[in-house]
Parts: C-alpha cells; sequence; structure tokens
C-alpha cells in the first residue's frame, strides 16, 4: 500500500511562507497555500483588503473557502496550474501540489482583476453569493482591487508551479532520505548481531575443536576410571564420571548445530548432578518438562550458561545452598523456558549489565564460551525480535530466567542441522 502524506511531511512550511512572501510582493498576487480541503497551512501573504472585509460574513467566507478547495481540485485534476473567477468575480489560479499520484493540496494566489477579456468566465464557480454587494464598504474595497494584465498572470501562475515543484521534489528526497538512513542503520544493527553471533558460534567451536585434540584417548579414559570405579565399589564416582562422559560426547558432537529440547535437558540434567556431587548438602534441583514438547529445537548451548549462573553466582555464594528449578510450558504458541534458583539474586545494573553490557571478561567466565548477552542475541537472530531472554531478579531472593522459542521452529538463520 503506498505512503499517504501530508502537505507539511514533503514541503518546509516555513521555507514555503519565505517563498510565498517574496513571490507576493514582486508580482502584487494574494498567494497562500492550502491543504487538500482548502484550510490554509501558511499565513496569508498580500490579502487584498477586499478579500479580508469579505470574509467576515460567515456565508461568504464559506463560499471563498469551497472557491479555495474547487480551484485547487481542478488543478490537480488536469495536472497544472488552473485560472479561474472566484465567486466574487476576482481571477485566481492554483497551483496542485500532488506526490505519487496523490492530492496533498495546492498554492493559491490572485484576488485581483484582469485588464483582457479571456475565455475564463465560463470558469466561474456558479455556486456565489451577491450579498456583499449591499454593503458599501465592501464595494469600495472591491473598486481597489487591482487590475493586471492576463497574460502577467498567466506567467506568474507558471513560474510558481515550477517553484512548487521543485520544493516537492526536494521534500520527497529528504523524505526517501530519512528512510533510508533508517534502513541502513537497522541492516548495520543485523549486521552487528550477526557477527556477534558468529563470534559466540566459532568461540563454542574451538572450544570443542580444543578438547577434540584426542577424544578416543579422552573417552578411552574416562571408561577406563569409570569401570576401575565399579571394581572398588565406588559407586558416585562410577556415575559422576559416566555423566562427565555424556557431557563431553555431547559438546563435541552437536557444537555447531540447532539440538532437541530433550538433548539440552540431558546435558543439563548431567551438569547437575555433577555439581551436586560438588554441594551434596547445599543443592538441590528439578526438572520438570512436558514430554510433548522435547523434540522443540533450540540453538546448542542454549541453556547451560543460566544454569551454571544458577549454580555458580547464585547458590554457590548462599552459605545454606539453594535450589536449582527448571520447568517448560506452551504459551500461546511459544514454548517458555524458566530456569529459577533461590540464590543471593542480582540487581537491576547487574542485569542490565548482563543483557546490553557483557565483556569478554563476561564470556570467558562461562565455560560454555557462549555468554548470555550472544544467547539472547542468538535467539532473537534465529526466531525474530519477539524471542529471547528475559531476566527478573531481586537481591537475596533469587533470579528466574525465562527463555522464550517458537514451538514450531521456522528459523531465520539457516544452521548446520
Amino acid at each position: 500500500m503506498a505512503k499517504l502524506f501530508h502537505l507539511s511531511e514533503v514541503i518546509d512550511i516555513d521555507v514555503l511562507q519565505n517563498i510565498q512572501n517574496h513571490f507576493a510582493n514582486a508580482t502584487g498576487l494574494a498567494v497562500v497555500a492550502v491543504d487538500y480541503t482548502g484550510v490554509p497551512v501558511t499565513e496569508y501573504s498580500n490579502f487584498s483588503n477586499f478579500c479580508k472585509l469579505i470574509r467576515e460574513d460567515p456565508t461568504c467566507k464559506g463560499r471563498c473557502f469551497y472557491s479555495d478547495a474547487h480551484g485547487g481540485l481542478e488543478a490537480a485534476r488536469y495536472g497544472k496550474p488552473h485560472i479561474y473567477v472566484c465567486h466574487a468575480g476576482l481571477v485566481d489560479f492554483a497551483i496542485p501540489i500532488v506526490v505519487k499520484g496523490q492530492y496533498l493540496g495546492s498554492i493559491m494566489a490572485g484576488q485581483i482583476k484582469v485588464k483582457d477579456k479571456i475565455d475564463i468566465e465560463d470558469k466561474r464557480l456558479k455556486d456565489t453569493t451577491d450579498r456583499w454587494r449591499k454593503n458599501p464598504k465592501i464595494l469600495s474595497a472591491y473598486e481597489e482591487v487591482p487590475l493586471i494584465p492576463y497574460e502577467n498572470v498567466n506567467a506568474a501562475a507558471n513560474m510558481m508551479y515550477i517553484v512548487a515543484n521543485h520544493i516537492v521534489e526536494k521534500g520527497l528526497a529528504s523524505i526517501y532520505q530519512d528512510e533510508l538512513n533508517k534502513k541502513n542503520m537497522e541492516l548495520l544493527k543485523q549486521t552487528k548481531i550477526r557477527s556477534e553471533l558468529e563470534k559466540a558460534l566459532k568461540n563454542a567451536e574451538l572450544k570443542a575443536l580444543q578438547s577434540q585434540l584426542n577424544p578416543h584417548f579422552l573417552f578411552n579414559v574416562l571408561n577406563t576410571i569409570g569401570r576401575l570405579a565399579l571394581v572398588e565399589g565406588a559407586v558416585k564416582t562410577e556415575e559422576t564420571v559416566y555423566s562427565f562422559s555424556e557431557m563431553l560426547r555431547y559438546t563435541l558432537k552437536k557444537s555447531t548445530k540447532m539440538v532437541t529440547l530433550e538433548d539440552a535437558i540431558n546435558y543439563i540434567e548431567k551438569y547437575l548432578s555433577i555439581q551436586q556431587v560438588r554441594f551434596p548438602d547445599r543443592l538441590k534441583y528439578s526438572i520438570d518438562i512436558p514430554d510433548h514438547v522435547l523434540d522443540i529445537k533450540m540453538p546448542f548451548m542454549t541453556l547451560q550458561p543460566f544454569v551454571e549462573n544458577a549454580v555458580n553466582h547464585g547458590i554457590e555464594p548462599k552459605k545454606e545452598g539453594g535450589s536449582v528449578n527448571i520447568k517448560g510450558q506452551i504459551v500461546g504458541e511459544d514454548l517458555v523456558i524458566e530456569i529459577e534458583d533461590n540464590g543471593v539474586g542480582m540487581s537491576e545494573n547487574e542485569i542490565k549489565m548482563i543483557l546490553g553490557q557483557e565483556t569478554e571478561h563476561d564470556i570467558r567466565t562461562n565455560s560454555t564460551g557462549i555468554g548470555i548477552k550472544n544467547v539472547n542475541n542468538m535467539l532473537i537472530n534465529c526466531f525474530g525480535d519477539e524471542y529471547g531472554i528475559d531476566i527478573v531478579s531481586k537481591k537475596d531472593k533469587g533470579t528466574t530466567v525465562k527463555i522464550k522459542i517458537p514451538r514450531i521452529n521456522n528459523s531465520r538463520r539457516v544452521l548446520n542441522v
């Protein structure tokens, strides 16, 4: 659908007023710019005493406005200056202001008599009133209206038509330039987000590659430790080694892929079981994810940074420990995953820093190598601006992170699935 303009959007009214004043002084014509309804948008220049007086009568004033509107519409219909006779018998002309086929208004000029007998009498408005002729003062002002050769009126109309077209083109160019600048800024913003996302993914890939120096050797060692623990009756050690082995396997295989929620939750469960070994009496956790959402896909390592933060920065500093609860639910067409802890919490400034001003140091403090800001950008880039991260936290109360992704993935970015 084509954009609808208003006259003040296309033309700088102050500039038009200045041009209008100089034009009126040079030609002796009265000039005003009106919108498409005939209502003035500039102050009158060189307005005749006769027209001032006649507009004191409400009926005549209405005829004057109608005359301006009619003249402007006729000019728009012809697509060129339109010279006509107003309801009071004075000669006026209208310069149409048309943008992309849309009539915005006109520049009206005239309020004079012409010396020549011209063929515009048939262009006189038929809907007139003569009540003003009963007022001697108005009649006297009518006699003072100047006589100007028709060719001068015609030349003035064509000159103003050229000027009006020029300032309209200039105004349109300014509008289109502003729109282009906005689009460029949006493109730069999107490019920056994509660049940060690529950087985060490459960091994750690099860390995975660094762990792959000899994966077979690594897994063989872990399996040997697990079997040794089993032989020695160290059940907890065996479970921990097994969990760590599965975490590594997940990291090495999935580092550049979209993963199912089921895979992500399995990884998180292994991670939390290991952390519970570290803090046996200080860490509790629960995971409540409905089975019917487990096949929903999300970018690799979406959940891990928030679970790590909950444990390392929320629960660990708290002397008595705490709990981490993870749950998921369908809200409308989206899946919302909540990661809630009752740890030490954060201030509003800390939340803003995490989401908006994260530094390289902050990213390095996450063992995943993927910072929280980058996870947010990654979700927005994949699914759209309405998706991403929301963090609510209170000091000494805890933190809740909400992660929203579409139930039916329609990724805007093609990932290596």
